[in-house]
């Protein structure tokens, strides 16, 4: 057995509460992206799930009464680039304010005022991160993003705390804080809400849900009795269970999988 391969031995609680969901009539499984299919890395787009988790996430999309669905904070065009999902996988990025459910679905359009607000914010926060050494702007449809990964501590909270006393009190402009991250948005929108619309939309009966950040707490605090979520890291959580990193991650993927597969009474 090949040292990858070795068992990291999720909690026997987890164990059994994976096998009670396994067996639902119509299971959703949806995993955030990044520090949780894949490890976090410095660069946005050098990012990719681990081998054995997008392995059995696929597995998973072709089983029967089966849907899965990635829950990402970055846009739809980037989630797409570094987590090479399934064809059938349906996507929510920009933490919500975007949806694929499939061919024909219609891409996120802003009115006028909502273009007219990014561009003062995109503004704002480009003269904040020139001033600010290690930070840099992600755009997305709906918002742009000020990362502060490579940047000092010091120098991250001074920016974070400048981009807060400019725009936490601007109508229309909401604000969530993730790892490294101040996420700016002109769309009112949450994983929470991601997770409640695929669940109306796939008619699942339970959902498995696993997020490393601040921001799937979101989703995590919509789930219901009968769903299961995972908290990745050591960051206070409402989740049920909690697994320490994404490689345990794909050990929770490979037993949903061999759960599910058992609960079906399929091999395939």
């Amino acid at each position: 057995m090949t040292p990858e391969k070795t068992p990291l031995s999720l909690s026997p609680e987890l164990l059994e509460a994976v096998r009670r969901v396994g067996g639902t009539e119509h299971l959703l499984v949806a995993m955030d992206f990044d520090g949780t299919m894949a490890p976090l890395v410095d660069h946005a787009k050098d990012s990719r799930p681990l081998p054995r988790a997008a392995a059995a996430f696929a597995a998973l999309t072709e089983l029967p009464r089966t849907s899965t669905a990635l829950i990402s904070g970055r846009a739809l065009d980037s989630l797409r680039a570094t987590a090479s999902p399934p064809e059938q996988t349906l996507l929510i990025g920009s933490h919500g304010a975007e949806v694929w459910m499939g061919p024909g679905s219609s891409r996120l359009e802003l009115d006028d005022a909502q273009r007219e607000l990014l561009a003062d914010v995109r503004r704002v926060l480009t003269e904040i991160a020139e001033e600010a050494p290690g930070t840099l702007l992600e755009d997305k449809p709906a918002g742009v993003v000020l990362h502060t990964r490579l940047a000092d501590d010091d120098v991250a909270e001074d920016a974070v705390a400048a981009a807060r006393a400019v725009l936490q009190d601007r109508p229309g402009v909401y604000l969530k804080t993730g790892n490294r991250v101040l996420e700016t948005s002109v769309v009112n929108a949450s994983k929470g809400d991601g997770i409640a619309f695929l669940r109306q939309a796939t008619g699942a009966t339970a959902v498995v849900f696993a997020g490393d950040d601040t921001t799937d707490e979101d989703a995590l605090g919509r789930l219901v009795p009968g769903d299961l979520g995972v908290k990745v890291g050591l960051d206070f959580t409402q989740a049920q269970f909690r697994v320490e990193a994404p490689v345990h991650v794909a050990e929770l993927l490979e037993t949903v999988l061999r759960e599910r597969k058992r609960a079906l009474g399929t091999t395939a």
